[in-house]
């Protein structure tokens, strides 16, 4: 019978039916923040695990999985981490943790932090290294264009201004 078919009460979770979280195949660059918030997050989520342990409702126990799961993430995270201090890279060049500022088509500038990963929030102008953007502007200089592969297809953007701020996070312009 397929298992579709079958009805599991919750106390037959187990860490193995919730999925891993997926790790990159390329390296965990991290800024020296970027490392902080690795530890702080494992942190939190270790004492999450003591708190939830304790309890014995299904709907903790189910959180307790999801817990367990971001830890093995985090844990291998760090593991895998590289950290690389913005102030060891080339200043007149876009590399990992330079804030970059540029200038689109129609004037209009933006700011941006090129970080690891997990401390990626386009939002908040920290993009990962690894994003389209990113790699395009890797390796350019203060007028310099670069083109890019936007979900509206592909964009021309000026580089304006190169900083490299100890892993300080960018704000938008």
């Amino acid at each position: 019978m397929s298992r579709a078919f079958v009805k599991e009460g919750d106390d037959d979770l187990s860490a193995g039916e919730l999925p891993e979280r997926p790790l990159s195949d390329h390296p965990n660059y991290v800024t020296p923040r970027g490392l902080e918030l690795l530890q702080a997050r494992l942190r939190e989520l270790q004492e999450s695990r003591e708190r939830l342990a304790a309890e014995d409702e299904a709907m903790a126990k189910q959180k307790l999985l999801e817990v367990k799961r971001d830890i093995r993430y985090y844990k291998a995270q760090l593991e895998r981490a590289k950290m690389v201090d913005p102030a060891g890279q080339p200043q007149d060049e876009v590399r990992f943790g330079a804030t970059v500022t540029i200038r689109e088509e129609g004037a209009r500038q933006h700011t941006f932090h090129l970080v690891g990963d997990d401390e990626a929030d386009v939002a908040s102008g920290l993009i990962s290294w690894a994003s389209p953007l990113a790699k395009a502007m890797i390796g350019a200089k203060v007028g310099d264009t670069v083109m890019c592969q936007r979900p509206a297809g592909p964009a021309e953007v000026e580089i304006v201004a190169i900083r490299y701020d100890a892993g300080q996070p960018a704000r938008r312009a």
